[in-house]
């Protein structure tokens, strides 16, 4: 159906009411792009939350191989992944990437005060991504063995911000979804697999990662060969 748009004006409706006369393909590029290595890493909450946002992007898959003959290295601002395209704008470092996908989409809390918690929650959970390397890096057994024993005490605070927040029923901040409650899924998710029964004495944060697992565009993508088949960390198995 045509609609004038000199009706638009008349009647105070929006000019994007109206139809352009050289509308855009359906077919067109998706808008982001991702340039990262063939593992979840530091991606995956980025992907997580474009998925559940309905969105599409493309995949620029790094090679261990490619990534050590230097040029894209060097190309990158801080010479590491992932590098993010928005159209025209370039980023990098994946919280940074978060923050502005959480601004593009309303995904950063109602008011200033939510937002300034989901900043605490999403600094909390790079500490405990930075812990993590630990477990996969560090070869010596003790190393894992003790970063297993200190896990409870790191995921004990978002045990509690569940809790202050509707009896755990709801996100990680307010009633809605925000970034961090993506990048705490995939943490979460990961966790799982690195240290089974690690949420077992944390019955918030497990039916939390049940309550987001179940979303249904978040539940298809968990399920797709493209998340299933990418493995967490590296050349890693996990």
């Amino acid at each position: 159906m045509f609609v004038d748009p000199l009706l638009c004006a008349f009647l105070g409706l929006p000019t994007w009411f109206a139809p352009s006369a050289n509308p855009e393909p359906l077919w067109r590029v998706p808008p982001y792009t991702i340039v990262y290595f063939p593992t979840r890493g530091r991606c995956e909450a980025l992907r997580m939350l474009l998925a559940d946002q309905d969105q599409s992007w493309k995949e620029e898959v790094v090679t261990k191989e490619s990534w050590l003959q230097g040029p894209l290295k060097a190309s990158c601002l801080y010479g590491q992944l992932p590098k993010f395209q928005d159209g025209d704008l370039t980023l990098y470092q994946s919280n940074a990437i978060l923050r502005h996908l959480g601004r593009s989409f309303g995904l950063y809390g109602t008011d200033e005060r939510e937002a300034a918690l989901v900043d605490m929650v999403n600094d909390g959970l790079e500490d405990l991504r930075r812990r993590c390397g630990h477990l996969i890096h560090h070869k010596r057994e003790e190393d894992k063995a003790q970063y297993v024993r200190e896990l409870p005490a790191h995921l004990k605070p978002f045990e509690t911000l569940l809790s202050q927040n509707q009896g755990g029923q709801a996100f990680i901040v307010g009633d809605q979804i925000s970034f961090a409650d993506y990048n705490l899924l995939d943490l979460l998710l990961n966790h799982q697999v690195l240290v089974p029964g690690c949420l077992d004495p944390f019955p918030l944060l497990s039916a939390y990662v049940a309550r987001l697992s179940a979303r249904p565009k978040l539940k298809a993508f968990l399920a797709s060969p493209e998340h299933v088949n990418r493995p967490i960390f590296g050349s890693r198995k996990i």
